[in-house]
């Protein structure tokens, strides 16, 4: 039995679509979850926070690691989104290349990558969402906004929205989709006058120093500051891209649709975020963008008002479609290893009328509500990052084994240069998890450990793999 874990699942075909998922997304649609998922919290948030305490004005450099490690992950999805069937996220990719151990372990990973990640915006969509309450003179009570343990009763904003996007899923991903591109246009709107108007507010010398925290460094405290910590924190701005790979059993032409989705959102946010970091440090000195909403604040230092005011309505829906794309994807992984025996069957079931899996689009999203009401979660970025990172050696490292043991399989899109990209993606994205706290690693490690458990209490033994001799 110990040998049979290994065994990996056959190539699904790309047409095999049994289960009752709707194909309707187009090769737009896809590329439009990805710019919903990626512009959110990252340039909204994070910019501000890594360039204040870990990199200074050098938080462009940072990006444009975080950048490299993804891209290189970002073409080896491509290859195995247009090869593999099923479901398309790392945790389809691991079992096709490694076997059933492996994709549960990254299985396990992504759910907690997805969940803790919805909560988390959450709670940094509330504050916005309060401060435009504020704005209009219609403030909730401290009491309705914080967490019991920061001295409120629950943070409501925070558990609504959950819900109502909860609403939206249940209507169907075509539905989903529609609402995701009409707000990733909102907040491009919002981008493009940040860079409209600071492009002509640059002050150089805010530039210097360029790297006041050097590379690398680690603090008594047990912190790290310095570009590559920087790099390190703002991956967070980048989770996400990966959901764009498991809507494949959705996609009108997965083989074609996946790859552009998954590229083309990566590239384009990648270099939105350098301009905007770029130009945010240029107009304001590093030191002074420690705040909540770094974008806004430096709008305000420079006189626009209006500006400051009309980009927290684009961070508001920045931060809408982050949690809608990646409540998605979570729900989409659930189904998967549902439906391949490693979780309950009963969270495999898709209702005929919406052709949506509701039993899991409602049970994650209680859940999740009442972790973003009652637990405040601004601390588990990094948690966060060093699941995902896992997941991307790993999908890197599945193109070269499936390289290897099926050198036939049909694959539309290939990844250049291989091996020598992805054992980059591999080395950029296990250099960056070498970069952050020691705590992070604990909790990862407590994580997975509950995950084994799990395991080989439950799936090992309610596997489908046997259906596949």
């Amino acid at each position: 039995m110990a040998l049979q874990i290994f065994r990996t699942k056959p190539i699904a075909s790309h047409n095999d679509n049994s289960d009752g998922l709707k194909r309707c997304l187009s090769k737009w649609d896809l590329a439009f979850l990805g710019v919903g998922a990626i512009i959110g919290t990252g340039i909204f948030v994070l910019t501000g926070i890594a360039a204040a305490t870990q990199a200074g004005p050098a938080i462009v450099v940072s990006f444009i690691i975080a950048g490299f490690a993804c891209g290189f992950a970002a073409l080896s999805y491509a290859e195995l989104s247009s090869a593999v069937g099923g479901c398309g996220s790392a945790y389809g990719y691991s079992y096709a290349a490694f076997g059933e151990l492996i994709a549960f372990i990254i299985g396990w990973d992504l759910l907690l990558e997805y969940g803790i990640s919805v909560a988390a915006v959450a709670n940094g969509w509330s504050g916005y969402f309060n401060n435009a309450l504020t704005a209009i003179g219609m403030p909730l009570p401290e009491s309705l906004t914080k967490a019991p343990i920061l001295g409120g009763i629950i943070n409501l904003p925070a558990a609504t929205i959950i819900l109502m996007l909860m609403g939206l899923l249940i209507m169907g991903v075509k539905h989903s989709a529609k609402a995701n591109n009409a707000m990733v246009i909102v907040k491009l709107i919002t981008i493009s006058l940040f860079i409209g108007i600071a492009v002509f507010n640059v002050h150089p010398e805010n530039w210097h120093p360029f790297m006041p925290f050097g590379w690398f460094q680690t603090l008594p405290d047990g912190k790290t500051t310095g570009v590559f910590a920087g790099a390190s924190l703002v991956f967070f701005a980048y989770v996400g891209f990966d959901a764009v790979s498991t809507a494949a059993e959705e996609a009108k032409d997965p083989q074609r649709g996946l790859p552009f989705g998954i590229v083309t959102s990566l590239v384009f946010c990648t270099v939105i975020y350098i301009l905007v970091s770029g130009l945010l440090t240029g107009v304001v000195n590093y030191s002074e963008l420690n705040v909540s909403s770094p974008v806004a604040h430096a709008l305000n230092l420079l006189g626009y008002n209006w500006g400051a005011a009309v980009i927290s309505t684009g961070v508001i829906a920045g931060l809408t479609t982050v949690m809608l794309v990646l409540y998605y994807g979570l729900t989409r992984i659930i189904f998967a290893m549902s439906r391949d025996g490693l979780l309950s069957p009963f969270f495999s079931k898709v209702n005929k009328t919406t052709q949506t899996p509701i039993r899991v689009i409602v049970l994650c999203g209680f859940i999740m509500s009442m972790i973003a009401g009652f637990v405040p979660l601004g601390e588990l970025a990094e948690l966060v990052n060093i699941g995902t990172l896992a997941a991307f050696v790993l999908v890197c490292f599945g193109v070269i084994v499936l390289r290897i043991t099926q050198p036939n399989l049909k694959r539309p899109f290939r990844s250049p240069f291989s091996p020598l990209f992805p054992v980059l993606g591999m080395l950029s994205c296990g250099a960056l998890m070498a970069f952050l706290p020691g705590i992070t690693w604990l909790r990862f490690i407590i994580w997975l450990i509950i995950g084994l458990i799990v395991y080989f209490v439950y799936s090992m033994e309610n596997s489908k793999l046997a259906d596949y001799k």
